[in-house]
């Protein structure tokens, strides 16, 4: 059985303290193989540098997955072409630009696990190929490289991210939704054996606007005037996620479960700002 834990959207110092906190005690704990995140929000909630990659790696993540924000951090570009860099972008950007949308990571176990990132098209900022297509592509270029393959669908629309999910059946063995920062409480085993979420949460302050600080955000929508920055919120913060277990023998998932953890309050006023 291969045990993985995949973190939703890791959101400005806040998330990634709680990565620090937290992902270690869950790798003892459930005894994991692997541990995923998605990082494009580390930044102070747009995008991740090198250096904050590197941290989040440091914090006992194995690996990175991206969305529309990738772009933010310019230091990022030569990173993302680096050999065995363990960041990626969406599969489904234009093939000239930085990185590659899949990756190839080694468990301590020896096993070997595909993770790609496909980005949605519905309310997306970004001009983007067709998510499906761009699955079929790139489980074209896998095809035998790994044991184990699993998903990041990086998407606004709930009805996109489901449709990728049954796209991806029988074909993955998981595919989780990220971006809408929400944890969706419909985690599932498709028929096929792909577990799947419509989005496994923040990972970041909740005491907020989706990870920013709300008065800002408010007076945008009262008045639809501009505001100059919106700032990382810092209360009630949480690392979510899911933890999903593969039977690599038969190539199919066995189960998801949900994490939701809340770092005390009187821990993460001690965390540096």
């Amino acid at each position: 059985m291969l045990k993985v834990l995949f973190i939703g959207d890791i959101f400005g110092k806040p998330g990634r303290h709680a990565v620090r906190e937290v992902v270690p005690r869950l790798r003892r704990e459930h005894a994991l193989d692997l541990v995923i995140g998605n990082g494009e929000n580390a930044a102070e909630g747009r995008g991740v540098s090198v250096r904050l990659a590197k941290e989040l790696f440091e914090s006992s993540v194995d690996f990175l997955t991206s969305g529309n924000h990738i772009w933010h951090s310019h230091d990022i570009y030569p990173y993302l072409n680096e050999p065995g860099c363990r960041l990626i972008r969406p599969a489904n950007f234009p093939s000239e630009a930085p990185g590659k949308g899949w990756g190839i990571v080694e468990t301590k176990k020896g096993g070997r696990v595909a993770v790609i990132n496909i980005i949605g098209q519905i309310f997306m900022p970004q001009q983007a190929d067709y998510p499906l297509q761009a699955l079929d592509r790139v489980l074209d270029e896998v095809d035998n490289e790994a044991d184990a393959v699993i998903v990041d669908m990086h998407a606004e629309a709930t009805s996109e991210k489901r449709a990728m999910g049954w796209h991806a059946d029988g074909r993955v063995q998981a595919c989780v939704g990220t971006h809408t920062h929400v944890q969706t409480s419909d985690e599932e085993i498709l028929p096929g054996g792909c577990a799947y979420i419509t989005d496994l949460g923040m990972t970041g302050p909740y005491h907020s606007v989706i990870g920013q600080e709300k008065e800002a955000v408010l007076k945008r929508f009262r008045t639809t005037l501009p505001v100059k920055k919106f700032e990382v919120a810092s209360g009630d913060v949480r690392l979510c996620g899911a933890i999903i277990e593969i039977d690599e023998t038969a190539k199919r998932a066995v189960s998801i479960k949900r994490v939701c953890e809340r770092i005390p309050d009187e821990v993460s006023r001690q965390w540096p700002k």
